[in-house]
């Protein structure tokens, strides 16, 4: 398995590679993971975790394209290789760009390649919003299509991905297997979260929280726009998951709009810890401007029983509606209208009621287990042909 990610990581990708690893040990397969140099080891049974060489001035990884990717990704082609010649395998599974590479190691090796796609690369680049990304999104378009026509099985994450692999021509390999998996199943006790809102200062106040990254397509400046919308001001905004220096900069934001006191700031947090936080909120926010893509926190928030808060947009909509989450405009206005109807509307306790239900009936773990077995056998039977 090819992961060009920190591993483990309070990320998206990275904790959906997670559970890819965890869900093939449980259904009896051995995993060789190569991963960057970067992360937090864990211990899956059946599952050995290859790093590439460590670089001491790589600490860290920023999300989306960069040069030092490009580097680790060069690093992590020269892992794989040296795997494939010391190991027999049965599979290649990459995960996002890995798979150009994973395609082609798995037709010289003449074995099966599953892709993993958690997005579409074209759009990143576009997202990316730098000099010649047009040209670029061109030919990460071509990668994409090249990697979905040499590629024996597709995951696609979440609906929308689903629809593309289909409008291109690949619906009999492409199977939906979305990122519902969580360390919610983690039992905390009243103390450690009492500890958690006395670290947080959390008094009387009602909560509103992030939990993610800090990138601009989360939407973070309107969620602090947002705030200062607000009339009520006894309530505070838990934003999970900035870098030291992308926390600074949103402290600038919040101080300008004058809400900085109503705005607690926390590091990244462990997955592992992350459900201990969604308990001590009254509210769960996502207010992601871009992308089409389910954000995997998503999952989490409608488990977690607490009112989920989302911009009206296809990145949440493929998996929101109004029975199960409350929808806002992605403006101010409409985010502070929905987060005082998610604290205070005794009707939003019923759709956060709803939507745990709801995630129990259409998304029990051995659905996760199910799906990722049937990506297996189209692999190993050769059913990639388009249709």
């Amino acid at each position: 398995m090819l992961a060009p990610e920190p591993f483990l990581a309070p990320r998206g990708t990275p904790v959906s590679i997670y559970f890819r690893t965890k869900a093939l040990s449980e259904l009896g397969h051995k995993v060789h993971l190569i991963s960057y140099h970067l992360g937090e080891d864990v211990d899956l049974k059946n599952v050995k975790i290859h790093r590439i060489p460590r670089l001491f001035f790589i600490r860290r990884i920023k999300i989306g394209i960069s040069l030092a990717k490009i580097l680790l990704d060069i690093l992590l082609l020269f892992k794989a290789v040296t795997r494939l010649i010391k190991e027999k395998y049965d599979l290649v599974f990459s995960h996002e760009e890995a798979a150009l590479m994973g395609v082609v190691l798995a037709k010289i090796w003449r074995r099966p390649h599953i892709y993993d796609m958690h997005s579409s690369l074209p759009q990143q680049i576009k997202q990316g919003k730098f000099f010649g990304a047009g040209i670029l999104a061109k030919i990460f378009s071509w990668i994409e299509n090249f990697i979905l026509r040499n590629s024996q099985a597709v995951i696609a994450i979440c609906p929308e991905l689903l629809i593309k692999t289909r409008e291109k021509g690949h619906r009999a390999k492409t199977v939906l297997l979305e990122n519902f998996m969580g360390f919610e199943q983690l039992t905390f006790s009243g103390d450690q979260t009492q500890k958690i809102k006395d670290r947080l200062v959390l008094q009387e106040e009602k909560v509103v929280l992030y939990a993610g990254n800090f990138q601009p397509y989360q939407g973070l400046t309107l969620l602090l726009e947002a705030a200062a919308e607000m009339e009520d001001k006894n309530i505070l905004f838990i934003l999970i998951g900035g870098t030291r220096q992308e926390i600074e900069k949103m402290q600038k934001k919040a101080e300008s709009l004058r809400v900085l006191e109503r705005v607690r700031f926390v590091r990244e947090v462990t997955p592992f810890n992350l459900p201990l936080y969604l308990s001590a909120a009254d509210v769960l926010v996502s207010p992601r401007l871009l992308g089409t893509a389910t954000p995997l926190k998503i999952y989490s928030y409608l488990r977690s029983g607490k009112p989920v808060v989302a911009t009206n947009l296809p990145t949440h909509t493929q998996i929101l509606d109004e029975k199960v989450s409350i929808l806002v405009p992605p403006d101010q206005r409409g985010l502070a209208e929905g987060l005082t109807f998610a604290l205070y509307h005794p009707e939003a306790k019923q759709r956060a009621q709803a939507a745990k239900q709801w995630m129990e009936s259409n998304y029990p773990p051995s659905l996760y287990l199910e799906k990722m077995n049937q990506t297996l056998k189209i692999a190993m039977n050769k059913r990639g042909g388009s249709q």
